[in-house]
């Protein structure tokens, strides 16, 4: 195609561009290539510059905006239409080109107002510059071709101006200053006008100031935003601006746009705004509305707005005014399919390429498909096909991209018609025996109703007492009846209902969570079958309400990583500490957050069937010493920030390894287990810290040690991390919370217990160098391969496990059994390992090599020192013990199980009677 023709199809299919190319000669050039010359995003602002340093007066200034206006736009049309620019590019300049025009307006007009009435000055004599908010699609950098820009307009505190004489308030001036703008850029002249300037999103919309001060634009938005203009500010950008003054702005929005927590309520307002507009183009009769039809432009918009007014709180990258970004993050974020974003962003940009040529016939703001023959004509030769194949292919696109809307934000209808009569049990004035009718005709017997009413009525009669304002009320009245919906056809409907509301109890006032399950099925579903495996669960989804955020997406609930991947997931949960946020309440919320949720994991996978108790306990195990990693990292910062760090250390060599003890040291941890552990140190306690207040290297060990258990045991609005148990350190509590390693070793040497060195079994450093790690693991080895005489370890042993028998034994009734101290239960199988280790371990040191009870029974089967039926029978009976222990931990039952055990206690008994027939003669006489 020559030159001649290729303007000459432009010309065809685009009115404006002819009629400025007539009017302007030179107003669309071609490059060496013969393509359209368009100038550099960075030189629009320069160049308008220029162009206004010659206006004289407010006419002459209007008409150099206008004009240029037109030959910049008519360039861009004109490259668009040629198919030369693509998409993002097209948009990114017309709104670097907005903003120059924008930007040299104010500026323009503030020169002008100053030489009458003076510069307004802010308190410390500073300079004051309009600042000018871009919102919608100006503020995200993709405008479209004939908008109009949504404008609002501040100062940045209140002052007045420098004149000499009669000096103007800054509110005075700023108003002046905006009326100025508006008319260089709005008015239509015989140029015709720059934009049309749309000043309806401004605080108060067209009743309030045109322009306000920064304190009072925060003032508004914290006491009276509502929730479209979140929506809105979502877009906000200043124009023209500084990144500090832009980076001000967004402090000042953050807090009201993005919540600190996951906001599903979000969902509703949109849902709601977009039915506003849906009913406002019917009203209108518009048909045939590619930006607000079903599966138009505000549609994909929408969609990722939702997921930026509900996450962006949490997820800082959701925090973009640009789409583009929005859905890069969105990607990146795995909220939606790769596959739906693609979809999604594919009919956008035709959508917007379709949008662009349809204000491109005539530059006129449009968006609906024309009925005239010829414009049909024009539109389809710029797409290089015939209008009918354009227009089916714009009714897949859009009902393609309707689908994923309604996926997204849905009309919510479904639930609640579900729920169907349901709903009627509450509403204030039901009396009882409709609410028993109802129940009744759901399938209930006459006793179940009545308790199930009994549990509603409660419920609703506590909401009343609390009070949860008119929003929650809202909440609570339509999940209460879509979760009644799902849980009576259950033949334990009662004990779901009952732990269920347990969960609303705690949630009632915190209308954000309320809404979350309100607002998607999938959290509900998941909340009523976790309730139902485990009365744990239940409650500890009622004591940590922030858990519930995890129920969403059911994929990544159930999905466990790799046991190696913790540390990396506990860091992720710090890392989403906002940077002015990072305290010590901040970092201990953000570790007891990632405990919560990946125990919450680890429970959602037990009780589905997905994951064997020793995986259980590994994964609960490898979360720990994540966690404890973190901790000691974390502590040593805050003491050597103040102290200074010991001769030599530092945080990737600190001198202190962590020695876990009993579950967690045999990676049998259990969910509500707590850490047996023990600081030890090789570090030479001669010398003092490098900081500007040294202390004595013992000193700063021991108050390191103080800061980890602090950090641990401290009860913050999230709870504890974890319960740490430090009586197993030598001397028990009379002893040192550090103690350097050859002094532990000489105590195990010389002053330990029996029981110290059966605890030893278990032990194992989770933490430190791997230096002193193996400087641990040798001299536990050495210890637990000392000669032993058999008869006294025998005898030691039997008399302590009495002794703790006596002190621990839970009281039964009946056939009941307390699986870990009852004869024959789970504390027996552990004595009778750790003897097996301390008897045999000078003549086979492989015993030491574990330190679970799994792998070293199957030493001990490997090495004849118990027939290999009888400890393979003691691993099965171990494990089975365990494993309704554990299922007794998730009914949050205790210790005590109604099971027929007589075969399980049975094999214990024939092996404690195998290894202690003696001792147990001389102790019954």
């Amino acid at each position: 195609m020559t030159e001649s023709q290729l303007l000459q199809r432009i010309d065809t299919i685009s009115a404006f561009v002819a009629r400025v190319r007539e009017q302007q000669p030179d107003a669309v050039k071609l490059d060496a290539q013969g393509k359209i010359s368009i100038p550099s995003v960075s030189s629009y602002l320069s160049e308008l510059q220029n162009l206004m340093s010659e206006a004289t007066n407010e006419a002459s200034a209007q008409s150099i905006l206008r004009r240029t206006r037109e030959r910049w736009f008519a360039t861009l049309a004109a490259a668009d239409l040629a198919d030369q620019i693509a998409l993002p590019t097209m948009l990114e300049h017309i709104s670097a080109a907005a903003d120059a025009l924008i930007t040299v307006a104010r500026d323009w007009a503030m020169q002008s107002l100053v030489e009458r009435y003076g510069t307004p000055l802010d308190g410390n004599g500073n300079t004051q510059q309009l600042m000018i908010i871009g919102m919608g699609k100006l503020g995200g950098r993709e405008l479209n071709f004939s908008s109009d820009i949504d404008l609002i307009f501040c100062y940045p505190e209140r002052g007045e101006t420098d004149h000499p004489r009669k000096p103007l308030e800054t509110d005075v001036f700023f108003t002046k200053l905006v009326q100025a703008v508006v008319n260089l850029l709005d008015t239509v002249t015989g140029d015709g006008r720059v934009f049309r300037v749309d000043l309806r999103l401004r605080p108060f919309g067209q009743s309030g100031p045109v322009v306000t001060s920064l304190a009072a634009l925060e003032y508004y938005y914290q006491e009276q935003g509502r929730d479209w203009e979140r929506y809105a500010m979502v877009k906000a950008r200043l124009i023209g601006a500084t990144a500090q003054q832009q980076k001000q702005l967004q402090q000042l929005l953050r807090p009201f746009v993005y919540r600190r927590y996951i906001d599903f309520s979000a969902i509703d307002a949109l849902r709601k705004m977009k039915n506003l507009i849906t009913q406002e183009t019917r009203r209108q009769g518009v048909q045939d509305n590619i930006k607000l039809g079903p599966g138009g432009i505000r549609e994909v918009e929408f969609i990722a707005q939702t997921f930026q007014l509900i996450r962006g709180g949490q997820e800082r990258q959701l925090q973009t005014q640009s789409l583009y970004q929005a859905y890069t993050a969105i990607a990146e974020l795995e909220l939606l399919p790769a596959a739906t974003i693609n979809t999604l962003l594919d009919g956008y940009g035709f959508l917007r390429k379709l949008e662009h040529v349809l204000q491109q016939l005539n530059d006129e703001q449009t968006q609906t498909l024309p009925t005239e023959a010829e414009k049909q004509e024009r539109v389809a030769l710029a797409f290089s096909m015939s209008w009918s194949e354009l227009l089916a292919k714009t009714e897949t696109v859009m009902a393609a991209i309707h689908q994923h809307f309604r996926d997204v934000i849905g009309d919510n209808e479904q639930d609640e018609e579900d729920a169907g009569a349901l709903q009627l049990l509450w509403q204030d004035m039901v009396e009882e025996t409709t609410a028993l009718d109802v129940l009744l005709e759901a399938g209930l017997n006459k006793q179940r109703a009545q308790q199930i009413w009994q549990a509603v009525s409660e419920l609703r009669m506590e909401l009343r007492k609390r009070g949860s304002g008119p929003r929650g009320r809202k909440a609570m009245a339509r999940l209460v009846p879509t979760l009644l919906q799902r849980a009576l056809p259950l033949a334990d409907a009662e004990v779901v209902i009952e732990r269920v509301f347990g969960v609303l109890r705690q949630i009632m006032t915190r209308t954000a969570y309320v809404e979350l399950l309100v607002e998607n099925q999938g959290a509900r579903e998941q909340l009523i079958k976790l309730c139902r495996a485990s009365s744990w669960l239940a409650k500890h989804l009622a004591n940590y309400p922030i858990l519930l955020d995890e129920l969403i997406d059911p994929r990544h609930l159930y999905e466990l990583p790799e046991l190696t991947a913790y540390p990396v997931i506990v860091n992720e949960y710090l890392l989403r500490i906002p940077e002015h946020e990072e305290d010590l309440e901040a970092q201990m919320n953000g570790l007891r957050q990632a405990r919560q949720s990946c125990q919450l994991k680890i429970a959602a996978a037990d009780i589905s069937g997905a994951l064997p108790l020793m995986k259980v306990s590994d994964h609960l195990s490898y979360l720990a010493e994540a966690i404890i990693g973190h901790v000691v990292r974390l502590a040593w910062q805050q003491l050597t920030h103040k102290y200074g760090a010991p001769p030599g250390r530092s945080l990737e060599d600190t001198g202190l390894a962590v020695i876990a003890y009993g579950k967690l040291g045999g990676l049998e941890l259990s969910y509500s287990s707590d850490l047996d552990l023990v600081f030890v140190t090789d570090s030479d306690y001669q010398g003092e810290t490098d900081g500007a207040k040294p202390i004595e290297v013992q000193q700063f060990y021991l108050r390191l040690a103080q800061r980890i258990l602090h950090l641990f045991t401290t009860r913050t609005m999230i709870g504890i991390l974890y319960d740490v148990d430090m009586r197993l350190r030598p001397s028990g509590k009379a002893g040192l919370l550090v103690t350097r390693l050859e002094t532990y070793e000489g105590y195990l040497q010389d002053e330990a217990w029996t029981w110290e060195l059966q605890a030893l079994v278990r032990a194992r450093a989770v933490f430190g160098q791997a230096s002193l790690r193996e400087a641990f693991a040798t001299m536990r080895a050495q210890q637990l391969c000392r000669s032993r005489d058999a008869q006294e370890l025998a005898d030691q042993v039997v008399t302590m496990r009495e002794k703790m028998r006596a002190h621990k034994l839970q009281k039964t009734e009946g056939h009941a059994f307390d699986l870990k101290q009852g004869v024959g239960g789970i504390t027996d199988i552990e004595f009778l390992v750790q003897f097996l280790v301390l008897r045999y371990a000078a003549e086979y040191p492989e015993l030491t090599t574990w330190t679970d009870n799994v792998r070293i029974l199957e030493q001990v089967a490997n090495l004849d020192l118990l027939p290999a039926e009888q400890a393979n029978q003691l691993i099965a009976t171990y494990v089975r013990c365990r494993e309704w222990l554990h299922q007794l931990a998730l009914d949050d039952r205790g210790n005590v199980t109604h099971q027929p055990v007589a075969k399980e206690r049975k094999v214990v008994t024939e092996a404690w009677q195998h290894c202690f027939a003696a001792v147990l003669e001389d102790h019954k006489d």
